[in-house]
C-alpha cells in the first residue's frame, strides 16, 4: 500500500462516492470537479493504491464502479463501507448521477442536492419511507427527481406522486421514453397533480 498526502478533492471523492451508493470514474470527474478525465483517473489510481477507495468491475461492458474502503472511513465519515451493491439496481443507480450530473451543468450545484441516502440518513434509524434519488432547492423552491426505469405497480407509483405532491413545489419524473407505460401514468396524473414535470433519460444522457 502507497502512501499519498490526501487533499480537498480526495476528500470530496469520498464523500460523493458515499453520496451516491456508485460512481465510475466518468462520474467523478464532475462530482469532484475533474478538468479531464484523465487527470481524474490519475487521482483515482493513486487513492486505490493508498487504500481509500478500490474498484470493481461487475457487469461485462460496463465500467468499473468505485467504492470506499474501511481505511476512507477512518478519515470521513462514510457509511457504506461494507454495503453491497445490487446488480438490479445499478442501471437505475447509474442513472441518478447522469441526472445529478445534468441538473449541475444547468445550474444545480452538486452541494445543494441531497442523495435518497442522506434523507433515509435523517430520518433515522427504525424510519423507512420512500424517498427521492434526490432533492435540490431552487429559487426557494424545494424540489425532488425520481428516475423510474420499471415500472411499479400502479397503486405504489400513484402514492408516491401523491406524496411528492404533498411535500414538493415540483417533482421532476426521468423515464426511458415518452412512451411507455411509467410515462402514461405520470401524464394522467398531472391533471390532479400539476407540479409533475416529465423528462426523457435520453435527453439527460445525450
Amino acid at each position: 500500500m502507497s502512501e499519498i498526502r490526501l487533499v480537498d478533492r480526495d476528500y470530496r471523492i469520498i464523500k460523493e462516492i458515499d453520496r451516491w451508493r456508485v460512481c465510475q470514474g466518468r462520474h467523478l470527474r464532475y462530482l469532484a470537479g475533474f478538468s479531464g478525465q484523465r487527470a481524474c483517473d490519475r487521482r483515482l489510481r493513486k487513492l486505490i493504491s493508498a487504500g481509500y477507495i478500490s474498484r470493481v468491475k461487475l457487469v461485462y461492458g460496463v465500467a468499473g464502479i468505485y467504492s470506499n474502503t474501511k481505511r476512507a472511513s477512518q478519515i470521513v465519515k462514510v457509511s457504506n463501507t461494507n454495503q453491497k451493491i445490487r446488480l438490479d439496481n445499478l442501471t437505475h443507480d447509474l442513472a441518478v448521477i447522469d441526472t445529478a450530473i445534468h441538473f449541475n451543468r444547468n445550474g444545480i450545484p452538486f452541494e445543494a442536492m441531497v442523495t435518497e441516502r442522506e434523507l433515509h440518513m435523517q430520518d433515522g434509524f427504525g424510519v423507512r419511507r420512500h424517498r427521492p434519488d434526490f432533492v435540490f432547492t431552487e429559487n426557494s423552491e424545494r424540489i425532488c427527481v425520481e428516475v423510474e426505469l420499471t415500472l411499479k405497480s400502479k397503486g405504489r407509483f400513484e402514492a408516491i406522486i401523491m406524496d411528492n405532491f404533498i411535500g414538493y413545489a415540483k417533482q421532476i419524473w426521468i423515464v426511458p421514453d415518452f412512451n411507455t407505460k411509467i410515462a402514461q401514468i405520470l401524464r394522467d396524473n398531472q391533471i390532479s397533480y400539476p407540479n409533475i414535470e416529465i423528462m426523457e433519460l435520453r435527453e439527460i444522457q445525450s
